[in-house]
């Protein structure tokens, strides 16, 4: 994990000393996700994703995390909030949005089950997509939920889930081929599928590290002159972390998941779609020009609390004896 938080230490730097790349780099974001999540996609066989999708206690474990225990520790988490109505918009907006990309390669590192949680990903994306109009309503009145456009949300689907999804498949079903072909005429492996199997794994790494050190090197520059508001939201956000560690366990063992299972609904429940909702905050009325800054920390904060939950994760959910799960749930 050195390696991670070295990487985050560099992106600080780099977007401190040069804040005139910050929005060249912001552009970078989107290709270098869509890379590490088409290598995460990649070394996962389809036929795993089909069958995660009938894994029916999982998939309720995460939409609950997200959809109704979430929002009950944000209403807990509302009197101690700032009162200025654009940064809470900006810290709702993100803490509402369950993550879709990054969670998978921190989940896995911590030993989850991640690819479940990848293929639940689409599903938990397009629900936010519809309930988030309601829960901004409900936190803040009609006028604000009017505000926000999915078009954000429906290019990220497509830019960040569809399409590596589908080069990733496409290129397990090219390696198929290979392999097949291989094995009929020398019974060796085909060097496609051994080579694309081993880049994959290779990748992860590299991969990940470009992404840290990318969003932190862009999202510096905007915290300029906002340190201020930073202070105000950052303690909500790493107290938002540190409960929903244990309120992800108590949903976990609500549906008596095994810990592979367990640790990924902890990370769903925790993990914030800050990549995606950047844009949207972005989009707003010159009025909420401060909601993307309670964002950007957002990122900061998470990123930062990835790298410990990676270690505390484990040991909150240490592994124990198998549950009885049934195996097509839980797919190995």
């Amino acid at each position: 994990m050195a390696i991670y938080l070295a990487a985050i230490a560099v992106g600080g730097l780099v977007g401190w000393a040069a804040p005139g790349a910050g929005p060249g780099l912001e552009h970078a974001i989107n290709p270098v996700l869509e890379t590490l999540l088409f290598v995460t996609f990649l070394q996962v066989p389809a036929g795993d994703l089909v069958r995660s999708l009938r894994a029916g206690r999982f998939l309720g474990a995460a939409l609950t995390v997200n959809f109704a225990v979430v929002p009950l520790v944000i209403a807990a988490m509302v009197p101690v909030l700032p009162d200025d109505r654009a940064l809470r918009l900006g810290v709702l907006l993100v803490l509402l949005c369950p993550c879709v990309d990054y969670v998978i390669v921190f989940s896995g590192l911590a030993g989850a089950r991640n690819r479940q949680l990848l293929a639940a990903t689409p599903l938990l994306l397009v629900t936010q997509i519809l309930v988030l109009p309601v829960f901004l309503w409900l936190f803040l009145g009609s006028g604000l939920a009017d505000v926000i456009d999915a078009g954000p949300f429906l290019e990220a689907f497509a830019l960040l889930i569809v399409v590596p999804l589908a080069l990733a498949w496409s290129v397990q079903a090219l390696a198929a081929q290979d392999q097949a072909r291989w094995d009929l005429r020398t019974g060796r492996a085909g060097r496609v599928g051994r080579a694309v199997q081993v880049a994959s794994g290779w990748a992860m790494v590299p991969l990940m590290i470009a992404t840290l050190l990318t969003v932190v090197a862009s999202q510096v520059p905007r915290l300029h002159g906002n340190l201020g508001d930073l202070a105000r939201v950052a303690p909500v956000y790493a107290a938002f972390l540190l409960v929903m560690a244990f309120a992800g366990r108590a949903v976990a063992r609500l549906f008596h998941l095994d810990v592979p299972a367990a640790r990924a609904i902890v990370f769903t429940g925790a993990t914030r779609n800050s990549l995606v909702v950047l844009p949207l905050a972005l989009s707003l009325p010159d009025r909420f020009a401060v909601a993307p800054v309670a964002v950007v920390t957002q990122t900061l904060v998470e990123v930062v609390g990835m790298v410990v939950y990676v270690r505390a994760v484990p040991r909150l959910l240490p592994t124990g004896p198998p549950t009885t799960e049934p195996p097509h749930a839980c797919p190995t």
